[in-house]
């Protein structure tokens, strides 16, 4: 299988703040709005490069939603950011009618999602956020996995047209993507070949993905890992093109397994090719005050869970 290497922990929100800088110098249409988050959503070199550029909300998430879409309409490109429970569930109204009906360009960039929150607690431990944003219709949903790939995401998403929900979040995690990678919105991307198992997975659990596949190829088993970043569009093409050698999958995401990846992954294939599926993912609850690695080990989301689910999902073949 193919072999990744850790360039050096970062967290994901660093990548998005990285791009905004770049965005700053380069795209005079790109405007940032937070509801006073600015710290944690790294933006603090954009606002000081491009002050006039830069909207302090507050704590009015609502509002915030309605200004980013009122200022697409003078051509700008608004980036909302706030934590990923306030960017969505608080929110979810005015993102429904004001955004994405309409078709706004409009950019929501949510950090700290899912459990590896930490310690904030089940309140800011927003594991439904993938499947609201998904069952809007025209809306992109991106679930990057590193600080590189998080950051040529947010790059990309300031060229597309139309609404995009960017997730990513706050513990620093393995950074081995390409530095200089071209990110493909609705393109997934193949990691690691194998002809045993499809491991489809987003987020922080593709590097957990790869650390599973490699102690299952120590078993004899081959594991294909594809890195599914964008959850909408999805990529059937190439999920249906990996099951159809390996004949089972494990789907894995920091998210509830109501709504996420893993139910794209069955619907396409309960239309296309009905194949053994695994979940590892959240099991319909709520999070709670821990360590991201202690919340990650007790809620399955972690190599050992996917290792796990691997065996199961064989023995179904």
């Amino acid at each position: 299988m193919t072999k990744y290497i850790d360039q050096g922990k970062n967290d994901t929100r660093s990548g998005y703040g990285e791009a905004m800088t770049e965005l700053g110098r380069t795209n005079p249409n790109v405007v940032a709005l937070c509801a006073d988050l600015i710290g944690s959503l790294k933006i603090q070199p954009f606002i000081d490069e491009n002050p006039e550029r830069f909207f302090q909300i507050g704590i009015a998430e609502a509002n915030m939603m309605g200004i980013a879409a009122g200022l697409t309409i003078g051509g700008k490109i608004p980036f909302a950011s706030t934590f990923a429970n306030f960017a969505t569930g608080r929110v979810y109204d005015q993102i429904r009618q004001s955004i994405a009906y309409s078709g706004k360009n409009v950019k929501i960039c949510a950090s700290h999602a899912g459990v590896t929150l930490g310690e904030d607690g089940a309140t800011h431990q927003i594991l439904e956020d993938i499947g609201m944003m998904k069952m809007l219709p025209g809306m992109t949903v991106i679930n990057p996995c590193d600080f590189n790939q998080t950051k040529a995401a947010t790059l990309a998403i300031a060229e597309h047209e139309g609404p995009v929900y960017l997730r990513f979040g706050r513990p620093k995690v393995a950074n081995f993507t390409p530095v200089d990678q071209k990110f493909e919105i609705g393109k997934a991307l193949m990691l690691s070949e194998g002809t045993d198992v499809t491991i489809i997975a987003t987020g922080h659990l593709v590097w957990e993905a790869l650390i599973a596949a490699e102690r299952l190829e120590e078993q004899g088993i081959s594991a294909e890992v594809i890195n599914f970043h964008t959850i909408k569009p999805f990529d059937e093409e190439a999920l249906l093109k990996s099951v159809e050698k390996t004949g089972c999958v494990v789907s894995a995401e920091e998210h509830n397994f109501l709504g996420g990846l893993g139910e794209s992954v069955a619907r396409t294939l309960t239309v296309h090719n009905p194949v053994p599926q695994e979940f590892v993912a959240t099991q319909d609850t709520f999070g709670e005050s821990g360590t991201p690695e202690q919340l990650m080990e007790k809620y399955g989301l972690n190599n050992k869970a996917i290792e796990k689910a691997v065996l199961k999902v064989l023995k179904r073949k």
